[in-house]
């Protein structure tokens, strides 16, 4: 089993507590007086740095949003009030992908670059990759922080870094080959391309000796059907992680795969709340998961209501890790789930049942209103190879005998839907 931080990774629940209040009182006194934005929420909320007096007053701390953050932004452009420093302390800017809304700029000093490349750290280390290998990054580099951090984290291990951006998908394949990538990080969307890609230009993946693939910006990789599909295809582990701009990489999938990721425990803490009394959740049961950073002072989140839901599991894991997971990784988001003739849809369901039909290469899902009730529509797109017809009876009855619905599922011709890099948006609502 390969750690990344052994000492920290194994440590007992207490000394975990002991260490993330250690952490969470360094935050607090560098930005208070500092940031104005949270020195103003914590004076609004009558707390007192000082008063933090272990980890259950941490439920005193004021919530923060995303639309907070980005009125923060807003209000003191182009960095926003969210900034400890001045701006002179930072040495990076990225945005989020602006995929629910206005896309919110965030800053890192050197410090805190480098406390994502320790996060990125755990990640690779926790899917087994080490100094010996080579991880290849299939995508061009924009403003979305996307897999820059990976860069940091495979620098954190030792491994070689590959680019592999300004090119196309079968010039990306013949790098890995000629390369000898052991590892890629990209979306799980993207994996899936590149394998369609491979298929129709009798590109053989076995050319590759790949034996992980390491996958964030959506939540495909934990999804059982999609995860297992990239494992066929690419021969090779497929590894899940959830991370955000604004939050920081606080997740990874271990080795011996229990079926969920674990927490970053030693830089964040996380709290899983009820979504409409802000109750604690106990573990076993879904809630929204929120979460605090500890080593981003420079551009910090307290109790950021990040509208993930999860389900937590505390017990220790197989792979002698003590950090607590997330059973099923990231189980979807509170506002994707949309009501439909009565039933509640979350996207990752429909994405876990179409993707059981290998013949299926792409797919998108529109609710539309028809008659003032929601509808569901799908259109896929199948293997040439493959009776198409069959194919859609097929995926009609699976929707319909797991959820109760009676999907409209359509044929669209051969690449007519969109490729994704990055995160894909295959769920699309009518109003």
């Amino acid at each position: 089993m390969t750690y990344f931080d052994p000492a920290v990774e194994t440590m007992s629940r207490e000394q975990l507590r002991s260490l993330q209040l250690d952490k969470l009182r360094a935050v607090l006194d560098q930005i208070y007086g500092r940031n104005r934005f949270y020195t103003a929420k914590l004076n609004d909320a009558g707390f007192a740095p000082g008063s933090l007096g272990s980890l259950d007053d941490l439920a005193r701390l004021p919530f923060t949003t995303k639309r907070e953050l980005v009125q923060a932004q807003a209000d003191a452009p182009p960095i926003g009030t969210n900034a400890t420093f001045p701006e002179s302390a930072y040495s990076r800017l990225h945005q989020t992908s602006g995929t629910t809304g206005e896309p919110l700029r965030v800053v890192d000093t050197p410090e805190s670059w480098d406390w994502w490349g320790r996060c990125w750290g755990f990640v690779l280390s926790g899917a087994g990759l080490a100094a010996d290998d080579r991880v290849f990054l299939p995508f061009s580099f924009g403003p979305f922080i996307g897999f820059w951090a990976a860069v940091e984290g495979a620098k954190q291990i030792g491994a070689m870094m590959i680019p592999g951006g300004g090119r196309d998908s079968i010039q990306r394949l013949q790098t890995m080959r000629e390369l000898g990538a052991t590892a890629m990080c990209c979306t799980p969307t993207y994996a899936l391309r590149l394998a369609e890609v491979a298929h129709e230009e009798n590109f053989d993946l076995r050319d590759i000796p790949i034996r992980a693939t390491v996958h964030a910006g959506e939540p495909g990789a934990n999804v059982p059907a999609t995860k297992a599909r990239i494992e066929a295809a690419w021969h090779a582990k497929c590894f899940d992680h959830a991370g955000a701009s604004e939050i920081g990489a606080f997740s990874y999938e271990c080795e011996a795969q229990p079926g969920g990721v674990h927490v970053i425990e030693s830089e964040f803490i996380v709290e899983v709340l009820e979504p409409v009394t802000d109750r604690p959740v106990p573990p076993g049961e879904m809630g929204e998961m929120v979460i605090t950073n500890l080593g981003r002072p420079g551009f910090p989140v307290l109790r950021y209501r990040s509208g993930d839901l999860v389900r937590l599991n505390t017990e220790p894991c197989t792979c002698g890790r003590t950090f607590m997971r997330f059973e099923g990784g990231v189980l979807g988001r509170a506002d994707d789930m949309v009501v439909v003739r009565g039933v509640n849809v979350f996207p990752r369901a429909i994405e876990n049942l179409i993707r059981k039909f290998d013949e299926v290469t792409e797919f998108r899902v529109t609710v539309a209103t028809r008659r003032e009730m929601h509808e569901l529509q799908i259109e896929i797109e199948v293997a040439a190879d493959a009776d198409a017809e069959a194919i859609r009876a097929g995926v009609e009855r699976a929707v319909h005998y797991a959820l109760a619905l009676h999907p409209i599922v359509t044929l669209a011709e051969c690449g007519s839907l969109p490729r994704h890099e990055l995160k894909a948006r295959r769920f699309l609502i009518e109003h």
